[in-house]
């Protein structure tokens, strides 16, 4: 069985910062795609960043340039750098991963969330 288990999250003022990290634990042959969401209530969780084993990286349109996702192999973690915040970052934060835990089954898997809450 893999978890994975954010951390990071918190109230934080307009233009500040805040980094997540995202570790994944328990049998696993290798991280494919890593990937954080974010949901409002009442809306459709959304991709907001997303990274693959080779490191090449993508943004949602809304959070390019202050935004940085990142991971480190060794430690089977990833992390989301987010800077220049706005009120409208506010959400739960979701990573999801695309785990092989063996040579042939490989599935998504989610964490549990945190919230982001961005206000002055």
């Amino acid at each position: 069985q893999v978890q994975l288990v954010e951390s990071g999250g918190g109230l934080v003022q307009p233009g500040g910062s805040l980094r997540l990290s995202c570790a994944a634990s328990g049998i696993i042959f290798s991280i494919n795609t890593m990937n954080w969401y974010r949901q409002v209530p009442g809306k459709e969780r959304e991709l907001v960043a997303g990274i693959n084993i080779g490191g090449v990286t993508k943004y949602a349109d809304s959070v390019k340039g202050r935004f940085t996702i990142s991971r480190d192999n060794a430690k089977d973690t990833v992390y989301l750098q987010m800077s220049s915040l706005k009120p409208e970052d506010t959400a739960v934060y979701y990573c999801n991963g695309d785990i092989s835990t063996s040579w042939n089954r490989r599935l998504a898997y989610w964490g549990q969330g945190t919230q982001v809450t961005v206000s002055s």
